[in-house]
């Protein structure tokens, strides 16, 4: 299991994933907006989503886990 975590502090803009989905490495996964800029934060692994632990217009903390991959 890998966790795939906030780069910056932001809102969720977008989840470009669903669980089930198939990701590799590079893929983005979850959109996040700061300071009026889209930032897409990617996978580092390839995997299987196995939970989405944001909602769109979450707010996030840099280093808190958006999505689980196994």
């Amino acid at each position: 299991m890998a966790q795939i975590e906030a780069h910056i502090t932001g809102t969720v803009w977008k989840i470009e994933v669903a669980v089930g989905d198939t990701v590799a490495e590079g893929d983005s996964v979850v959109i996040l907006e700061s300071m009026k800029m889209e930032m897409p934060v990617e996978a580092e692994d390839d995997g299987t989503v196995a939970k989405i632990l944001v909602e769109e217009g979450q707010s996030v903390q840099e280093g808190d886990p958006l999505v689980v991959l196994e």
